[in-house]
């Protein structure tokens, strides 16, 4: 096979496995065609950029290198890929704390993005937040950082799997201190309103008011969250760009 077949493949390799777990790209409503064009045109485009030196390796490769190159590709891409669906995974962490403090947490429903059974309010706002990416472009900001990842992770060496290890449990803290903050306003309402019906229940013990607070909680909750929302979506966007240089 002609070196710059090879040299696409492997770069293939790389933006295949990070679409493979990116958030919108890697929904199982999204055929796989779409998915598996969209990488090979990228992939296409990312090879010219560093085709010369994928080039002068490949030149006489041996089966086992090209195992070795394409298992290395494969798992720098997850790694990428991770990032931002991680990312993702703590907003929908503290929606769904969201959702239990205001009393929307029964209300199952089926996810827009996957096929597990989530809060109504948790589907909403992570398909709002992950619309805001999109709109903000956030496909580009991978796939930069994807072309930037040769000059960080060549493709002659293997990656440094604790390197990698320790770069995802940064984005783990970071992304949840983020998450962390944009639940912040229902966290302090979750409880000043229990501590609130807690006393009101001790002082009227006859009068089961858990169950009459429950719609003055889901009325505050709702009209928090009309006010806090746009916010939430705003800053949640404008973190994304700094979890890929926390390194």
């Amino acid at each position: 096979m002609p070196a710059d077949l090879l040299s696409t493949f492997l770069v293939f390799c790389r933006i295949g496995a990070c679409f493979m777990v990116l958030p919108g790209m890697s929904s199982a409503r999204v055929p796989p065609q779409v998915r598996l064009f969209a990488s090979l045109a990228i992939a296409v485009a990312v090879s010219t950029f560093i085709d010369e030196r994928l080039q002068a390796y490949l030149a006489e490769p041996g089966p086992a290198v090209l195992l070795r190159l394409a298992v290395s590709e494969i798992l720098i891409g997850l790694f990428f890929g991770l990032i931002a669906r991680f990312y993702l995974l703590a907003l929908e962490f503290i929606i769904s704390g969201v959702a239990m403090s205001i009393g929307f947490g029964g209300m199952l429903g089926a996810m827009v993005d996957g096929f597990e059974m989530q809060a109504a309010l948790t589907a909403f706002i992570s398909l709002s937040a992950l619309m805001v990416l999109f709109t903000l472009d956030f496909h580009h900001h991978v796939i930069v950082a994807l072309l930037g990842s040769y000059d960080v992770m060549p493709f002659d060496t293997m990656p440094d799997m604790r390197l990698m290890l320790v770069d995802l449990v940064d984005v783990l803290r970071e992304s949840f201190l983020i998450a962390l903050r944009l639940g912040s306003p229902f966290i302090g309402f979750a409880i000043i309103i229990n501590l609130g019906v807690g006393l009101l229940n001790k002082l009227s013990v006859q009068i089961p008011i858990y169950f009459i607070s429950l719609p003055f909680v889901l009325a505050i909750g709702l009209v928090i969250l009309y006010y806090s929302a746009p916010y939430m979506l705003s800053l949640f966007g404008q973190g994304f760009t700094g979890i890929y240089n926390l390194r």
